[in-house]
């Protein structure tokens, strides 16, 4: 089993910045892409960013400019850096990543973690 789990999350004021960690642990060979997602209050689950194993990123236009997704993968974590806040980047935000795991079976799964929130205060 592979466990997912973010931190970082908070309350801020507009125009700030927060920085959110997606730990992965367990029995992991390798993770392959990782994405952060968010969902707001009545709103569906939207993709924010992904990265690849070998850090090519794409953004969602919203973000674009002022988010920056990395990774790294001797410590099985991903960050969000994000800047320049606004309150509608107000929402839960997930990681979820595609894992090569070892136990209970050798194979890929895709996994997600529990959620962070992230209030930006106009």
């Amino acid at each position: 089993q592979v466990q997912l789990v973010e931190s970082g999350g908070g309350l801020v004021q507009a125009g700030g910045s927060l920085r959110l960690s997606c730990a992965a642990s367990g029995r992991i060979v390798s993770i392959n892409v990782v994405g952060w997602y968010r969902q707001a209050p009545g709103k569906q689950r939207e993709l924010v960013a992904t990265i690849t194993r070998v850090a090519s990123t794409d953004y969602a236009d919203s973000v674009k400019g002022r988010f920056t997704i990395s990774r790294d993968n001797a410590k099985n974590t991903v960050y969000l850096q994000m800047n320049s806040l606004k309150p509608e980047d107000t929402a839960v935000y997930y990681c979820n990543a595609l894992v090569r795991q070892s136990y209970p079976n050798y194979d890929v799964r895709d996994y997600w973690g529990q959620g962070t929130q992230v209030t930006v205060d106009s």
